[in-house]
């Protein structure tokens, strides 16, 4: 809001005009890409800016593969446990592989759904600049936020509740619900099926794939799930770390086999291009229409896993 209050907005997307032609978009739709860097939500509702609607399309497919502030907590997690000497250098590289992944899939699309799509000039008033006025600042603020607050907060809530609900429920006989441990639950029983999908990728293991599943909810959530799913003791002092990453390092070793670096990788590639959280995906909807958002999840699940399973792969035989 500040940013655009004070008319610097627009030369933004002047000076980003050539670079995002090569994708076939308008320089305005940089702006929402940008925004996807902090959160995925509004940045598929500011694609309203942009006056096509297949440059909408394809821009709001594109901002998942932004990586969100959502996604950092999990990737200094990561490199803190596997990378502890190059942990800086490692957040820095995922965000050059969103880059690339918004770059690519963006040529891609391009050249097969949209390669008839034309390509308009661009025609944008300069405002003058100016200093940002605090009401009106504030206005445009509390109009997105509680826009966000509206669309994710009822759904995180809910899909919270129904993870909560199957991992109260026991899958095995001599427990009672609610007293279950989390491994002989139905949230359990139910990320076994699924964890098989994985094994290609180094990471096949049940308490890795559950909270894959509930970094579907929201991405900061799959560290929760982690320490309540190894029951994870708090660390007794900042100065002494706890016990979750050293769980977390072997169970990527023993799904590995011997080979926990490729498989953080891949873990990680895999959490950048998987559906961001289902926030992101009732965005999409409400802005594209289900069969489009429905297309969204299953490119970006097709994507994520085939790059993963590939980083792994030539991962460990590096």
């Amino acid at each position: 809001a500040l940013l655009e209050d004070s008319g610097y907005l627009s030369r933004a997307a002047v000076v980003a005009d050539r670079l995002m032609r090569a994708i076939g978009l308008p320089g305005r739709a940089f702006l929402p890409l940008i925004v996807g860097f902090g959160c995925n939500v509004p940045a598929v509702s500011a694609t309203r800016i942009l006056p096509n609607a297949r440059q909408r399309a394809l821009t709001a497919l594109l901002v998942p593969f932004t990586s969100c502030s959502a996604r950092l907590a999990v990737y200094v997690m990561m490199a803190s446990i596997f990378f502890p000497a190059h942990a800086g250098t490692v957040v820095f590289v995922m965000y050059l592989v969103s880059i690339a992944f918004v770059i690519l899939v963006g040529l891609a699309l391009r050249s097969t759904l949209w390669r008839t799509m034309g390509s308009e000039p661009l025609v944008i008033d300069l405002p003058p600049y100016q200093r940002p006025t605090l009401h009106l600042t504030a206005a445009v603020t509390w109009l997105r936020l509680s826009g966000f607050l509206r669309t994710a907060g009822g759904i995180i809530v809910a899909t919270v509740i129904a993870v909560w609900f199957l991992q109260s429920i026991p899958a095995t006989t001599g427990y009672s619900f609610g007293e279950v441990p989390v491994q002989d639950s139905a949230y359990a029983r139910a990320a076994e099926v699924i964890a098989p999908v994985f094994d290609p990728a180094g990471f096949g293991t049940w308490e890795t794939t559950s909270a894959l599943v509930v970094g579907f909810v929201a991405k900061e959530a799959v560290i929760s799930s982690w320490a309540q799913t190894y029951s994870a003791e708090e660390p007794t002092s900042s100065d002494a770390p706890g016990q979750l990453g050293v769980l977390v390092h072997q169970d990527f070793d023993e799904s590995s086999d011997g080979h926990p670096a490729a498989a953080a990788w891949a873990f990680m590639v895999f959490l950048l291009a998987y559906t961001p959280c289902v926030a992101t995906v009732a965005a999409q909807r409400r802005e594209l229409g289900t069969r489009w958002a429905a297309f969204g999840i299953a490119m970006q699940l097709t994507i994520a896993w085939l790059v993963a399973v590939a980083v792994f792969q030539i991962g460990s035989r590096l």
